[in-house]
């Protein structure tokens, strides 16, 4: 296998997973992802696969599009940025980029990296959750 066969590889998984996470789809996103597994962000941190799924459905009731500026692949490694959009009674327009690890061509770990000022207003004047978590971006 060339290195742009696994770089296409690493693309298709890390692009499925992103696309399915944005739709909602729990199922799909999770199946691209590895037994073992981290996520950190700057509210939540998870070793399950499909823990920082939890939620998803808030963060998709107010998010009203996602534009890819940039993704970087290798064989194991990968990087999205991008901006989320958020409904006008939200306001928010999120510069994120998320840095994916990838081993036998799956997500081993996923650092979502975001200013989270804005988000830590909207959580304050909703109040607490049950677990004191926010919607992964």
């Amino acid at each position: 296998m060339t290195n742009d066969s696994r770089n296409t590889a690493a693309r298709r998984t890390v692009r499925a997973y992103h696309e399915a996470r944005f739709r909602g789809d729990v199922t799909t996103a999770a199946a691209q992802i590895g037994e073992v597994f981290s996520f950190r962000s700057p509210f939540i941190t998870s070793d399950s696969p499909t823990g920082h799924l939890d939620g998803l459905d808030g963060l998709l009731g107010i998010v009203t599009g996602v534009e890819l500026i940039s993704e970087l692949y290798s064989e194991t490694e990968a990087t999205l940025l991008y901006d989320v959009h958020t409904a006008p009674a939200v306001g928010i327009t999120q510069h994120t980029a998320e840095h994916f690890r990838l081993h036998d061509g799956l997500i081993t770990s996923i650092t979502l990296i975001f200013d989270s000022a804005p988000w830590q207003a909207i959580m304050s004047a909703a109040g607490p959750s049950r677990d004191e978590a926010v919607p992964t971006v």
